[in-house]
């Protein structure tokens, strides 16, 4: 296949440069506009300089250059990692100009909610466009066959963890309504733009919780379990702030809804995730960070007594959570194999 344009929305943030990385990496989309409201004199290499050996003084450019480039792609790929609140209007602009063949897959909030209403709610701004929505799917490439809308939104870091972990369950009807999650993430997860949350001192040898019962990606989980298994669920969520910079464990509670050994509820995720790549089961233990940061590899861990179960799920935030699970989705968009340029394991130790 001939190379595929690729363009990057919010490419100056952390998810930005993550797909900036991928996608210098990938054997078919090439990088055609690194996309900054404000880019300046900024090489991407200034920005990240890790970046320097894949584009070197490669500028970021502007969105009025960047659409100028897409109206001449006969197709393309275009990635946001724009704000929520701001990404919507932002790919109005670039789906009015771009031709059939291009493709979205949207990183932000804005489209994850199939009821806007839902949306406004959480977020507390207008949905920027509303025309558009009826044209996203979001899920995490494991919860969905191929895709059946042109574009995608790709639900966040801690919700695509809880998906994996609770999708399975659901489906199969092995648990009720009642869900009960606690998290922890890595300080990447909270952005680019420091606050008193991400500070290294605050943060480093720290661990607390917040917005306990309250964050926002609980109600994107039922949304989208909803949407994917036809059951409605009950999300409880504690987030919890770790003291390192990536990576994601949720750790998910609930009665069965039957007696159930704990080597069957591990054949179910097995079976349920047979297709999928980058889904690792494990056998014994429990999943771990050191297994999948840097890397767009998932690992779960099942346990069950009898009367409840367990799941442990790993990821990293930034990459299956974000950018690695964007690629993902994308290289399916273009029914490349849905592995390509991702097969990378993981750091191992970081």
């Amino acid at each position: 296949m001939n190379a595929i344009p690729a363009f990057v929305i919010g490419a100056s943030g952390y998810v930005g440069g993550e797909l900036l990385r991928l996608i210098g990496a990938h054997p078919t989309f090439e990088l055609a506009g690194a996309i900054s409201r404000d880019p300046g004199e900024k090489t991407i290499a200034s920005e990240f300089t890790h970046l320097a050996p894949l584009y070197g003084d490669t500028p970021f450019v502007s969105v009025e250059s960047a659409q100028g480039a897409l109206a001449e792609a006969r197709a393309a790929a275009v990635f946001s990692a724009a704000p929520h609140g701001q990404s919507a209007a932002l790919l109005a602009e670039f789906d009015s100009i771009a031709r059939n063949g291009t493709h979205i897959v949207d990183v932000s909030a804005d489209f994850r909610f199939t009821d806007l209403n839902q949306f406004e709610s959480i977020y507390g701004c207008e949905h920027g466009a509303p025309g558009l929505a009826s044209q996203f799917t979001a899920a995490p490439p494991e919860l969905s066959g191929a895709a059946p809308t042109r574009h995608v939104a790709h639900p966040g870091c801690f919700a695509t963890a809880m998906l994996l972990g609770a999708a399975p369950l659901v489906a199969a009807e092995l648990v009720g309504p009642d869900l009960f999650v606690t998290g922890i993430t890595g300080s990447t997860g909270s952005g680019k733009a420091p606050s008193p949350t991400t500070h290294h001192p605050e943060r480093h040898a720290n661990l607390y919780s917040y917005k306990p019962l309250v964050h926002r990606h609980a109600a994107e989980v039922d949304s989208v379990l909803a949407a994917m298994t036809g059951h409605k669920t009950h999300v409880r969520f504690v987030p919890h702030s770790g003291p390192f910079a990536r990576g994601i464990v949720v750790n998910l509670q609930a009665p069965l809804t039957s007696s159930v050994a704990a080597g069957d509820l591990r054949e179910a995720f097995v079976a349920y995730f047979a297709a999928a790549d980058f889904v690792h089961v494990r056998r014994d233990g429990s999943a771990r960070l050191g297994s999948v940061v840097g890397s767009n590899y998932v690992e779960i861990s099942v346990a069950g007594d009898g009367t409840s179960v367990a799941v442990s799920v790993a990821i990293d935030n930034l990459v299956k959570g974000a950018a690695g699970g964007a690629v993902q989705w994308m290289n399916r968009l273009f029914d490349l194999p849905e592995t390509t340029g991702l097969q990378a394991p993981a750091c191992g130790w970081t």
